[in-house]
């Protein structure tokens, strides 16, 4: 099973470029984030003709994510569990996917920014991720493979940024944001990633900014993170970092694995 997430920033606005990915990468399943659009504005027709079935859960103008998957969707749950009745953002989705061996669980996660440091959104941020921390655990407790993938926002490591200082005072970085990452990871969960390649300096972002695309002043903050039990299952990890240098791009790019289930 080729599973794959992707911020796509816009999907209205990218759904020729995702079109053209998916016919190319083929991936049996694909979370989508910061759609920019409600559920009924979601194309589903243009995905629905490739062969995906889709799970949408949507937001006017802001945040939205999405699964998108070759095979029929079990459990489909919108919003992430815990917090207040006031938050109606829609930072997440989960479903239950079948393989040919068994079945994965599949969470496409939208993290909030936080910035400017120091105030509500960074808050928000922290309080958000301690939420998933949260989730995460009790799915583990499931003891099934589980996929939890999407923009964190978050750099893990300085070699996941071209410049480190560049980044100091930027929510992405602050060491309350990596560390909110890494209590995830320590329930036992892996990035699938750096499980599959070590080496530094590899994005799946760059800002459209100050030719940071054309410098490769990128930093990584799309992430896929695996249960135990689907760890035990992986067989590769990649960037598709191609998918940047097309016409209307998205400043994110696709994060894929493969699982032998």
């Amino acid at each position: 099973m080729k599973i794959a997430t992707w911020n796509v920033n816009s999907v209205r606005s990218r759904v020729e470029n995702v079109a053209a990915w998916l016919k190319e990468a083929s991936p049996d399943v694909v979370c989508l984030q910061e759609l920019k659009c409600t559920d009924d504005q979601f194309p589903k027709e243009a995905f629905e003709s490739l062969g995906y079935n889709c799970a949408v859960h949507g937001q006017k103008t802001y945040n939205g994510v999405a699964i998108l998957s070759k095979r029929p969707m079990e459990d489909v749950t919108p919003r992430l569990p815990g917090g207040d009745t006031t938050d109606d953002h829609a930072r997440y989705i989960e479903a239950m996917v079948p393989g040919d061996k068994g079945v994965v669980r599949v969470g496409s996660i939208y993290a909030p920014n936080g910035n400017p440091i120091g105030t509500d959104k960074f808050a928000y941020k922290l309080a958000w991720l301690k939420r998933l921390n949260s989730h995460a655990k009790e799915l583990l407790a499931l003891e099934e493979p589980v996929a939890l993938m999407g923009d964190y926002n978050v750099i893990p490591q300085p070699e996941d940024c071209y410049d480190p200082k560049a980044w100091m005072e930027d929510a992405l970085y602050q060491p309350e944001s990596r560390a909110a990452l890494r209590r995830v990871e320590y329930l036992g969960y892996t990035d699938a990633f750096r499980a599959c390649d070590p080496q530094p300096n590899q994005y799946t972002f760059w800002d459209y900014q100050a030719g940071a695309w054309q410098k490769d002043h990128g930093i990584r903050i799309d992430h896929i993170l695996l249960s135990p039990q689907a760890a035990d299952h992986l067989k590769r990890c990649a960037i598709d970092k191609h998918v940047r240098g097309r016409e209307k791009p998205s400043d994110h790019v696709p994060v894929w694995c493969e699982l032998e289930i």
